[in-house]
This record gives structure tokens, sequence and C-alpha cells, in this order.
């Protein structure tokens, strides 16, 4: 398959703290990876490089045959083909801020004529009712709206511009497991429309094992085990994965 986003022997440290030890890997074109391990195992850290939050120690992330870090700076080149949908909506989302201005912020990076084309109310309108909201929301404060339609709103954000990667970390660990499974879909849906490549990150075997094509498992900032989904689950081979694995049916 092709490759849309490599990860390349990357590490990071933080003071003593070695949070990432070398890892690689890659995401194909149009699949879902799942990015699984406890709190602590390197799986934010892995996507706040991705997106330029922080810096690597060492190594690279090359998307579409580019290093997005050189000289320890941060060029992802064509602005928004790489997004990023938080944890939690009511952090993400700025409250004094309208929906409207919410989900139109990613286009300030984009030339005026794109940013013109894609900011119209027509195309807004299109973009919040395809999430499963409603046009009058556009208009209305975070405050206003349920975890789940935060959320909504988050991805509705992200895909504004169009992207060709969108890292999900943690995207449903803040809602009720019934809105949990709504946003899941949602996302399916999204991805079957659209061919987005997805980095799903989740500490929730049930939620990857759900949506991922293939899955990594981190630990200690290193992989103990990699590949599709199904063999994963149906016959994980380290002691490590069978732990996470058997939390399913606690």
């Amino acid at each position: 398959m092709e490759s849309i986003l490599e990860i390349k022997d990357l590490k990071k440290v933080f003071g003593k703290f070695s949070a990432l030890k070398g890892v690689s890997f890659k995401l194909n074109k149009g699949e879902t990876f799942g990015l699984v391990g406890e709190s602590g195992s390197g799986k934010s850290t892995i996507a706040n490089i991705i997106v330029g939050i922080n810096a690597p120690s060492s190594g690279n992330v090359i998307f579409e045959d580019r290093e997005l870090w050189k000289n320890n700076k941060y060029n992802c080149g064509e602005y928004g083909k790489i997004q990023i949908v938080f944890q939690d909506p009511r952090s993400s989302l700025d409250p004094r801020m309208t929906i409207k201005s919410i989900i139109s912020e990613p286009l300030l990076a984009l030339p005026k004529s794109i940013r013109s084309k894609k900011g119209t109310r027509e195309n807004l309108v299109k973009l919040i009712k395809s999430v499963g909201l409603q046009e009058q929301y556009l208009d209305r404060y975070p405050h206003e709206f349920s975890g789940g339609q935060r959320q909504r709103i988050a991805i509705a954000r992200a895909i504004i511009t169009e992207p060709e990667v969108m890292i999900l970390d943690e995207p449903t660990s803040a809602l009720d497991v019934s809105v949990q499974a709504q946003i899941l879909n949602l996302l399916k849906d999204i991805q079957r429309e659209k061919n987005i490549t997805y980095l799903f990150i989740s500490h929730n075997m049930a939620v990857v094992k759900y949506i991922s094509s293939r899955v990594g498992v981190l630990y200690k900032g290193e992989f103990v085990e990699m590949g599709n989904a199904q063999e994963v689950f149906e016959c994980p081979k380290h002691d490590y994965t069978k732990r996470l694995i058997s939390s399913i049916l606690k």
C-alpha cells in the first residue's frame, strides 16, 4: 500500500525522562492505524511531534516525502493537510468564540482565495450538517453544547481544510459510552467519504479494535507489537498486549 506519513526513528527526551526510544512506523493512505498503550507510553508525544507542538530530540516525521522537522523548526508545507482532534472538546474550543469562528479558524493560514471560498456561510452550513449538527448552532458558543456535540464541532474544525491525515488523540475517552459509538461511526463515515488517513490514539482497546485496520502497541516509548488489527487482537504475541486486551473482558 502507498504510505502517506512516516515516523522515522523518533526519539524524545524530557529532562532525564526518555519518552520515545526510536519509534518507527508508516501510515498507509486511507487506513486507520491504532496507536495503543497505557498513560505515559508515549502516544500523545508522537501526536504532538507530528503536528508541531513538540520537537523531536532526534528522528523525523516525513509527510509526502518531505521532512517536517529541520533544525528544530516545524515546516508542514501546505497548511491544513495534517489536522488533530484532541481528547477534551471542552478545553480545545475557545469559549469566547462562536462555533462559526471556531470552525473557520484553520482557514486563516490558507491563501485568501481558498479561505474566502471555504469560509462562506453556505460551506459552513454544509460542514456543520455533515457532522450531524444544525445550521443555527453556528451562531452559538461551546458552553451551550454537550460533550458529544462539542467533539462533533472539533471534528468539523479539523476537516474544513480537507486534510489528508487526521490525528485523533483519545477523541472519545471523555464521552459517555453511547456517545462514543456515535462519534466513532461519524469518523468512519467521514473517512469513507473523504479517504482521510487516521492515526487513532487510545488506551481503550475495545474502541481501537472497532475502528482500526492496523495496530501498534507502545510500551514505555517503544513498540512491542505491530500488525493487522484482527491478528493482534486474536493472537497477541507480547505479554503487555495480552494484558491490554484482557482489560476488554473485565
